[in-house]
């Protein structure tokens, strides 16, 4: 149906529904709007939930990224984080597919109805003008043949009063047929204008009001039309991502598929294992028998040398990491060397540091251990663990290493480029450079031979199952009580006193000595040397000079700061633990790496500065 032959009267309500119909698709554009912000917010804030629980680099996550269940669920933020681009794309397509075009469509669409409203006003004004027209002409046809009425009476009542002379009458008879003649053009015009206006009215409301309405059915048909297609769009906008949403969900099933329960179990048994043996049983001692008990706390009885059990002085407390319990008290005066192995090992035996005599100078380890950082060894760690972790630091060096010598192979190339064709650069440019990466790669293989030397160790003592030591891993556990009690069962010299002095000298020792396995494999020093090492009294000769390489701040105990090119005196040599002992003065000295300085060592050292 037409809206020109049916609605050929209502022209301001189809003003208004067109109105209206601008105002509902301004409408729906608002909604696709508002939803696509929604979507790009729901986006943001998933992906900042899949940031937020992403893991940091520390190394607690790097231990936790061992676990299936784990990388699952970093799967599962990735596969969110992916999900969260998908509507991403859901709110770029409705801002591109919909609003952007319903926005341009809109102004066509306000601008054709602004053009055809007012061609029909125009049409309008027109024919109420000519019906103005018609009205004029009608009423001065009207008045007219009114005047021509009481002209033609006039002369009629003049023409019959006897009174009145010829003359009025004639006048009386003269004005009345002007206005009869006046009343009869009136009549033509008003005829005519009739005419003209029907055909006028019959155009306007058969043909332009028609042609207009026409054009406003089309217009609104096309944005009824437009308006589904936005939205088809709006769900085909949604029904586009789904695939790819299927699959960030698919991979977060097959990321919850992979989870591996028993694989995750064994992996705490990798990361957690000592290395230690379980404790053996503990032999029942006879204390009625006071000679047998006394002889068993100075020498090896019979009965535990054959069964070769172990004396345990714990007084109540059976704690699996206490060291050398299979040892009788004779065999306190094993070598010193395993002695001071034992202690390397023992983070607690640090609890029985009770004094350091003034020039003692730690190594870096015990420093570390005071200042409450972990030892560069990681000997606080078991056995096992301390394996893994200078394996990995092995494996780290020799990345750097390599690293550095390549950089190095790089630049020795370009400077053989520079040398056949000087005009691209100068030779001499890539020599500094190649100093410091030769002096980057000499400390690099310094501290590879220093790791290497404690993964030795760490593999020489790793016990077997035949192993008699009893061992364990509990270190992060003990108390400060447990602590005390290892300390004091450390001190109890051979005939069963307690001796407190001479074991902490002992400890302090066992930590400023070179690393256990760089020590010779027998070695011969006794308890007297030892003690005679600490004698820090005796101020010791120089035995040659040395020339200091680099720039040494010396921040630590026991170091001595030094400028490149200082000279030195030398009053100690390396022992294998990469430190060399200098003096400046009388009150200066203390410990540089070797690695730092050039020593030249006098072959008749004499006295001292």
């Amino acid at each position: 149906m037409s809206w020109g032959s049916e609605l050929w009267d209502q022209f301001d309500n189809l003003e208004k529904h067109t109105q209206w119909g601008i105002e509902y698709l301004e409408k729906y554009t608002k909604f696709v709007k508002e939803r696509s912000e929604i979507e790009t917010n729901y986006a943001k804030q998933i992906r900042n939930l899949s940031k937020k629980y992403q893991p940091k680099k520390n190394s607690r996550e790097e231990e936790e990224s061992k676990y299936t269940f784990c990388r699952a669920f970093l799967t599962t933020l990735n596969e969110l984080n992916d999900y969260a681009g998908q509507h991403e794309v859901i709110a770029e397509n409705l801002t591109s597919q919909i609003i952007t075009e319903l926005s341009r469509y809109l102004q066509d669409l306000k601008s054709e109805r602004k053009s055809h409203f007012h061609d029909g006003r125009k049409a309008q004004q027109h024919i109420e003008s000519s019906w103005k027209q018609l009205e004029s002409c009608k009423r001065k046809f009207e008045r007219d043949c009114k005047e021509a009425d009481r002209a033609q009476q006039y002369f009629e009542k003049m023409d019959a009063d006897i009174n009145v002379t010829k003359a009025d009458v004639e006048k009386a008879r003269q004005q009345a047929q002007m206005r009869h003649q006046m009343a009869a053009d009136s009549k033509g015009d008003y005829s005519s204008y009739l005419q003209k206006f029907n055909q006028e009215q019959n155009e306007h409301y058969f043909t332009v009001i028609p042609n207009i309405f026409q054009k406003l059915q089309d217009m609104e048909e096309k944005r009824i039309e437009r308006l589904g297609v936005c939205m088809k769009t709006f769900a085909d906008v949604d029904r586009q991502v789904l695939p790819i949403v299927g699959k960030c969900l698919d991979g977060m099933t097959k990321a919850a598929e992979s989870i591996e329960p028993k694989t995750d179990s064994q992996q705490v048994v990798e990361s957690y294992k000592s290395g230690f043996e379980p404790p053996g049983d503990v032999e029942f001692e006879d204390y009625g028998q006071a000679m047998k008990r006394t002889a068993s706390e100075t020498s090896l009885s019979n009965t535990r040398e054959g069964k070769e059990k172990p004396t345990t002085k714990t007084k109540g407390k059976l704690w699996p990491f206490i060291k050398n319990k299979n040892k009788s008290p004779k065999q306190h005066k094993e070598p010193l060397s395993h002695r001071l192995n034992d202690f390397m090992t023992s983070k607690p035996k640090m609890h029985c540091l009770r004094s350091l005599r003034r020039g003692i100078t730690l190594n870096s380890h015990v420093r570390n251990l005071i200042e409450g950082s972990g030892p560069e060894d990681f000997s606080h760690l078991p056995p096992e663990q301390r394996r893994k972790k200078l394996q990995g630091k092995l494996d780290e060096l020799n990345k750097d290493i390599q690293k550095e010598m390549d950089q190095r192979d790089a630049l020795t190339k370009m400077k053989d480029v520079y040398v056949k064709n000087p005009q691209m650069g100068d030779p001499n440019s890539v020599d500094p450079r190649l100093s410091e990466i030769g002096q980057n790669i000499e400390k690099l293989q310094f501290e590879v031979q220093k790791f290497e030397g404690w993964l030795a160790e760490v593999e020489e003592r790793m016990p077997s199952k035949s192993d008699t030591h009893r061992r364990s891993g509990l270190y992060e556990t003990q108390n400060s009580t447990t602590v005390g009690n290892n300390c004091a069962q450390d001190r109890e010299s051979p005939d069963g006193s307690y001796t407190e002095e001479q074991n902490s000298e002992t400890q302090v020792k066992a930590n400023i000595a070179p690393a256990p396995a760089q020590a010779p494999a027998h070695p011969t020093s006794t308890t007297p040397e030892f003690d005679d090492e600490f004698d820090d009294e005796e101020v010791l000769p120089t035995i040659g000079t040395c020339k200091a390489l680099y720039p040494f701040e010396g921040h630590n105990e026991g170091t001595i700061a030094v400028a490149e090119g200082e000279l030195l005196y030398v009053i100690e040599e390396d022992k294998g633990d990469g430190w060399t002992r200098v003096r400046r003065n009388e009150d200066e000295e203390g410990y540089v790496p070797t690695s730092y300085v050039e020593v030249f060592l006098e072959t008749n050292a004499k006295g001292q500065w």
